[in-house]
């Protein structure tokens, strides 16, 4: 028989049992917005420099792709979540009425689901025979198990689409802040560029089991990667034209 916890043993569960944002909700879009903006004008700053374009030109350009990336990225975003979520209804429509159609068939399926994870014959069947008193509860628990999803726990598209928007903008302004403090050499906007790429990323590792520096050192390579192959469009295009 299982020992019941006492009460402090249990507040000190409940305090320390947390689990991170791993649904699909404002994390996943916070994270990806911020590092797209930050790879995106880092790309753009880097093309519209090396092709020699002067400290105006770069402000503009940036502006025009982070104002662009921002609406971009939280549309994606919404229409993103927002289908995900309307698939999943479908399929819980689905799977109630196979549940009302077939209830012996389903509940075999959902017991041979509690074998393949561990569970005896004998349990697996008591526990999906008393899942399946419960025609809705049934719903759900078969949508976890063949879907990997809560139906209950959908993330919501507003976050998702702000969330996007917002981290997208702050990335995108970050390698600009050099240039809009006054600064005209293309080198400045770059390194800034870098130091967040690095910043952001080793950040990310607080919810992996990643260390920060492997992080880091990662998403300042992709970012290197990406400006370094949009300076190399700027400086040919720059040249052709002043040619």
């Amino acid at each position: 028989m299982t020992e019941t916890p006492g009460p402090a043993e249990f507040a000190e569960h409940v305090a320390d049992h947390h689990h991170s944002d791993v649904s699909g909700g404002w994390l996943r879009a916070a994270v990806f917005g911020a590092m797209d903006g930050l790879v995106t004008n880092i790309g753009l700053v880097a093309g519209v420099g090396g092709g020699g374009a002067d400290r105006e030109l770069i402000i503009l350009t940036g502006m025009a792709g982070l104002v662009a990336g921002a609406f971009s990225m939280a549309l994606g975003e919404f229409a993103s979540v927002d289908t995900q979520n309307e698939a999943v209804a479908h399929e819980v429509s689905v799977e109630r009425d196979e549940i009302k159609r077939h209830p012996k068939a389903e509940q075999a399926e959902l017991a041979a689901m509690y074998e393949e994870m561990g569970l005896s014959a004998d349990t697996a069947e008591a526990v999906a025979r008393d899942v399946h008193r419960n025609p809705e509860l049934a719903v759900r628990v078969h949508i976890t198990q063949e879907l990997g999803v809560d139906p209950e726990e959908s993330p919501s598209p507003w976050t998702a689409a702000i969330s996007s928007f917002l981290c997208f903008s702050v990335g995108g302004v970050i390698p600009l802040i050099p240039f809009l403090l006054g600064a005209s050499a293309l080198w400045t906007g770059l390194a800034v560029g870098a130091v967040g790429l690095f910043v952001l990323g080793a950040l990310t590792s607080r919810f992996t089991q990643r260390s920060w520096l492997f992080a880091g050192v990662r998403q300042l390579l992709f970012g290197a990667l990406a400006a370094g192959a949009t300076y190399l469009v700027g400086l040919l295009i720059g040249v052709g034209v002043s040619g």
